[in-house]
């Protein structure tokens, strides 16, 4: 009875981490996961619509959009050009324009780029 119960409870507990949440952390096999491209940032009429995740847009946050890294996950954006940085939080999909890997929050790339410039050559990196 009690092999019975452990490998009940050890699929109960197998089952229900296959069906957590993304960590705010590198989720388990991304770490050191890089990428590079061009990086472009959200046009302001996206301001308070819903991302895919299902929060709200502030241009003022640092997050940004990708299309296959889990949402939550931190991600270091490098201009490639003048060796600046910044860590934002994937929160949505996108972008769907051949050649760019990453959308950033106005803030974001403003952080590292110039926003007249609307697109950056950059290398992200799963933190």
């Amino acid at each position: 009875m009690k092999i019975i119960n452990v490998v009940f409870i050890s699929v109960i507990f197998l089952m229900s981490a296959s069906c957590s949440t993304i960590s705010a952390q590198s989720p388990d096999g991304l770490s050191g996961f890089s990428e590079s491209g061009k990086a472009s940032f959200y046009a302001s009429r996206y301001q308070n619509r819903k991302t895919a995740s299902g929060e709200r847009f502030n241009q003022d946050a640092r997050t940004a959009a990708h299309r296959k890294l889990p949402f939550g996950t931190q991600v270091r954006v490098t201009n490639v050009t003048n060796g600046k940085s910044v860590v934002v939080r994937i929160n949505d999909r996108g972008p769907f324009v051949k050649g760019r890997i990453i959308d950033l929050s106005r803030s974001a790339f403003k952080q590292i780029g110039d926003t007249d410039l609307g697109l950056i050559s950059v290398k992200i990196e799963v933190i």
